[in-house]
């Protein structure tokens, strides 16, 4: 066995896990060792700013001290016992995130994809027992770009080769119509065994692509009058992320099914949850869907803290602040200033800049590096845009510095 006091630098970490793991990411070359709030440190010393937040899992920030304090607490006590008890924290968790979203039940899981492999299950069983498809003939309507995780399930929708080649053949009941296309979603919604409607309120891993103001509500509104479940995959949209608690919550309307995941534990502990109507819900019976670890004790201990510190530290409030700061930057010092950013976007704290370069080229990767190099982490998607995500912690000082990096660092770029 490896001693890990013999491990010195990044480049031995990095190493190690070259010849060791599966090579199916391809991380910036920075191996991290120590988190707190907006910042991260490296097995070297060097401190970051985290513009990533572990795709907005870390909202709250890195090991929020009431979290971590209740992961801890829990975890001295009891920590699993699968779903062949009771325990006496799934109860208390399930009133408490029903209640703090506003529906009638929740299913717990522990991923996000295991949401929403979850909620697919639940929208076709709705579809056969209330709606009245013939068995096996319910479909599931998705759009373009879309990223939900990389199970067979999911890359079944996706429209992205390198999710889906070389891992045929796909699942069948799905439809793909293109994102932000109404008259799409309206014409494939006339076929009667359609059952769901599966949607990113802002397409995250696409590089966060906000949809036309309206969008949502009409897609939302159409679902409706075809008796389809309008499921909302808010993994990483929810949770405060865009200055909302969920993202349709811009919109006004509460979605049929809502995935949440992510920043559901603020980071500590793998947590997920699906949440609908007793309508929905109760078409699952004993043995047709479950997990060992889905609703643990710890889980459970994680997931109501983390919801407490989203509403006590008025995280939604500070997103769409800061957001608005982070976006009125860029667009004046960036987008006006340089021809090398073309587009800022997003909502609250989620957000990405477009650079002016084809997507297979190596530019967002090494301004990435050079951000990296400068004391701020981000991770380019789609080679060509670059994410933003950070802490919603964060303070307006901090922010302010921040913004100071993105833009000395991209100027640095400038021809």
């Amino acid at each position: 066995m490896v001693q890990q006091e013999t491990l010195r630098s990044s480049k031995d970490y990095i190493a190690l896990e070259d010849r060791y793991g599966a090579h199916n990411y391809h991380p910036l070359p920075v191996v991290l060792t120590r988190g707190e709030g907006a910042y991260l440190w490296d097995v070297e010393g060097k401190k970051y700013y985290d513009f990533l937040a572990a795709y907005s899992a870390v909202n709250q920030g890195h090991c929020h001290p009431h979290i971590v304090e209740a992961l801890k607490k829990q975890a001295e006590q009891l920590t699993l016992t699968s779903r062949a008890f009771h325990n006496d924290m799934l109860g208390p968790y399930e009133k408490f995130i029903t209640e703090f979203f506003g529906y009638d039940r929740v299913l717990p899981m522990n991923t996000g994809v295991e949401g929403g492999e979850t909620a697919v299950k639940l929208c076709r069983k709705w579809a056969y027992e209330v709606k009245g498809v013939p068995a096996n003939q319910a479909k599931i309507i998705f759009v373009t770009g879309n990223f939900w995780g990389r199970t067979l399930g999911a890359i079944s929708s996706s429209t992205d080769p390198s999710s889906t080649t070389g891992f045929g053949p796909y699942m069948p009941g799905y439809e793909i119509i293109p994102y932000n296309d109404l008259p799409a979603l309206e014409e494939a919604l006339q076929d009667d065994n359609v059952a769901g409607f599966m949607v990113e309120p802002i397409q995250g891993e696409a590089g966060v692509v906000v949809p036309d103001e309206g969008y949502l509500r009409k897609a939302y509104d159409l679902c409706r009058s075809r008796n389809v479940l309008f499921i909302a995959d808010e993994v990483q949209t929810g949770i405060a992320r865009t200055g909302k608690l969920i993202a349709c919550e811009h919109e006004g309307f509460k979605p049929d099914i809502l995935i949440l995941g992510k920043a559901l534990s603020g980071g500590v502990f793998p947590v997920s949850a699906v949440l609908t109507s007793d309508e929905v819900m109760l078409t699952i019976k004993p043995g047709e869907h479950g997990s060992t670890f889905g609703g643990n004790p710890v889980a459970c201990a994680v997931g109501m803290a983390a919801l407490e510190v989203v509403r006590d530290e008025k995280l939604s409030e500070r997103a769409e602040h800061l957001g608005q700061i982070f976006r009125d930057r860029m667009q004046k010092n960036l987008v006006e200033k340089t021809d090398l950013v073309t587009l800022v976007r997003g909502k609250g704290l989620l957000n990405a800049i477009v650079i002016n370069d084809e997507e297979d080229s190596k530019t967002g990767w090494n301004i990435c590096l050079k951000l990296a190099e400068n004391g701020l982490l981000a991770k380019p998607t789609h080679g060509n845009k670059i994410r933003f995500a950070p802490p919603l912690i964060m303070t307006e000082e901090q922010l302010s510095e921040c913004c100071d990096i993105i833009e000395e660092t991209i100027l640095s770029f400038q021809a």
